[in-house]
């Protein structure tokens, strides 16, 4: 969940480092720290965001072409100068920054206490550190040998990058299930979390897998496995731009996030969607469409929003290829012990591919006979290169915590995957695949629609900003549209909210209702439409207030909400991806009218990486 950055070669590094903490603070920003190697090692950090640290150094030695930076969500010890990264050795000649969780730091921190080290810091990171310099004194070896002889002993997550003042022309890195990504320029390499502080360098990058150990210099990189064999670097081309990981005008990432949905969802249908003849390409899935049209059940794990993703997409792929389908959180479906057959199918949903409890999962499913399915947003990740198959869903860096174009990007993915599926296993017919295909390709121009209205949700934003609770209401494939739409208010604006099926209200949330309470009501025109103007009733004659995500031809509805907000017609496959819309308007706009930075929200990462 904390962002890494380091460099060395030519430039000074600590301007190369600040910019690339700005750009990973969407990863953790509860402290910040650097650490640069000139004439000596200096350290400089501090509890807060990237900014607070930059002011601090104004004025201080800031030289040197070798350093390491930091951007921290805590996990061990709370926000403090103190538990910030990098921190240091013993005797002061090493500094490390750490992404991830050593689950088996207290036996170790106990081992170095009953020999004589004392620790400044109540991280799990200092530890290791600590741990390092002992096996280097202990056994009279190299920084490299230390760190593997280390590693081996570890059981957690990690990325770590140490700097030595003793070699200023080396830095150690290794990685276990937090990524890392090293850039390769003309004599200078930079380390990131990702590919973000990178790609204004160099378009050449390797992306370091689980157990191995980099020694980096200006002119050098050399990659080895734990048990010091040589290991060859794949070098992979960038495929993002500096554009897209700028704010282009807009206030927020969020905002532009939100409106670059049109965009994205084109991207993730262009060269796959074909309306005018009926096709969809997308070669992960004829590669394995055996094995999908076979499948005695598809098990999707995710987390968060690609969670929510997966439940819309369950209820696809039972209508449409009539194949059973299980949604998982991937944090429990991990520790339950489930039960895997083989030929089971498991989809993988991430947007950054990188999120530890689903890699766990799928890692454990492969191990029993299931075929790996990922949807990962990110090119290159953890996810991807360890699933049989998979489809990217082009969406381009997300920089704004709470999710949004990665969530309609991965409806459309799923979307495609069952339309194809369906097809070849004649579960549906030429007519209605045909249709689907048209309405799924027509959500760009729709969604552009919707957010033409956006000044119509600020303006119901600014009504509702000082409620102090939600409820989200939504039946069929709105349900999980409330779901997600809960999680954004309470992500973004501090709000509590919950979402549930319109359904069920009546066994236990209809007891909050009350003259204060609003029910946002998912309720675009769908098999449901009747049942859920019944549940509008039932609020309003309890005098709840009622907002109403509708259809546009909807007369019924509006008459009856206080507040409307109305989407294009679209079928009710695909119409999650356009309900969705104003939810993350209204997200976006209650937390901006609180004052709150909604691109940074408090407590939050975007890429969980531990658990």
């Amino acid at each position: 969940m904390c962002g890494i950055v380091a460099y060395i070669g030519h430039r000074q590094a600590y301007p190369v480092i600040l910019k690339g903490l700005k750009r990973l603070e969407y990863r953790g920003y509860d402290s910040a720290g650097v650490a640069l190697v000139n004439h000596g090692l200096h350290v400089y950090k501090k509890k807060g965001k990237v900014a607070d640290l930059e002011e601090n150094l104004v004025g201080k030695n800031l030289q040197g072409t070798i350093g390491i930076g930091h951007t921290r969500w805590a996990t061990h010890g709370e926000p403090s100068d103190r538990n910030s990264h990098p921190h240091t050795s013993t005797n002061g000649k090493l500094a490390m920054v750490h992404n991830g969780i050593i689950e088996n730091y207290a036996p170790l921190k106990q081992e170095l206490l009953n020999k004589g080290y004392t620790f400044s810091s109540d991280t799990d990171t200092e530890v290791l550190l600590k741990f390092i310099e002992d096996i280097q004194l202990n056994n009279e070896c190299g920084l490299e040998e230390a760190v593997r002889i280390a590693l081996r002993r570890i059981v957690g997550a990690y990325v770590i990058v140490i700097v030595d003042q003793d070699h200023p022309d080396t830095l150690i890195a290794a990685r276990k299930g937090s990524p890392l990504v090293i850039g390769i320029g003309k004599g200078e390499h930079f380390l990131a979390s990702d590919a973000s502080p990178i790609v204004e360098y160099t378009k050449e990058v390797v992306y370091v897998n689980d157990y191995e150990v980099a020694i980096i210099r200006p002119d050098e990189l050399i990659l080895k496995n734990l048990g010091n064999e040589r290991q060859t670097p794949f070098i992979t081309k960038l495929d993002i731009e500096l554009a897209a990981i700028e704010k282009g005008g807009y206030d927020h990432f969020m905002i532009k996030e939100i409106h670059e949905q049109p965009h994205t969802i084109q991207d993730c249908l262009r060269g796959r969607l074909d309306p005018a003849a009926g096709t969809i390409t997308m070669a992960g899935v004829e590669n394995h469409l055996q094995q999908l049209i076979n499948a005695p059940r598809i098990i999707m794990v995710a987390c968060g929003t690609s969670w929510h993703a997966g439940l819309v997409a369950e209820y696809v792929f039972e209508e449409l290829c009539r194949i059973p389908v299980e949604v998982e959180y991937a944090s429990e479906f991990r520790y339950r012990n489930p039960i895997i057959h083989k030929g089971d199918v498991i989809i993988a949903i991430s947007q950054s591919g990188e999120t530890a409890d689903t890699l766990v999962a799928i890692d454990r499913a492969k191990e029993q006979g299931a075929t790996i399915f990922g949807i990962v947003n990110a090119v290159g990740s953890s996810i991807a290169r360890l699933s049989h198959a998979g489809a990217y869903t082009h969406a381009g860096p997300e920089i704004g915590v709470a999710s949004t174009k990665a969530f309609t990007a991965q409806l459309a993915v799923l979307t495609m995957m069952a339309l194809k599926v369906a097809a070849a296993k004649g579960t549906i017919d030429v007519k209605r695949y045909q249709h689907l295909c048209a309405e799924l390709a027509a959500i760009p121009e729709k969604v552009a629609l919707v957010l033409q209205k956006a000044a119509d949700v600020k303006k119901i934003a600014a009504r509702y900003k000082d409620a102090r609770d939600f409820l989200y209401l939504g039946r069929g494939y709105n349900f999980p549209v409330a779901l997600e739409g809960a999680l954004k208010l309470k992500e973004i604006s501090y709000i509590h909210a919950e979402g549930y099926p319109a359904a069920e209200m009546k066994h236990g949330p209809i007891a909050l209702v009350d003259d204060q309470l609003p029910v946002v009501f998912v309720a675009t025109k769908d098999s449901y439409h009747e049942k859920i103007v019944s549940n509008i009733q039932e609020i309003k004659a309890r005098k709840g207030i009622v907002l109403a995500i509708t259809s546009e031809s909807d007369e019924v509805i509006p008459a009856m909400a206080d507040d409307v907000f109305a989407v294009p017609e679209a079928d009710e496959i695909v119409a999650p991806m356009l309900s969705v819309i104003p939810l993350q308007l209204l997200s976006y706009y209650v937390g901006v009218a609180k004052g709150f930075d909604v691109d940074k929200p408090r407590n939050l990462a975007k890429s969980v990486t531990v658990e």
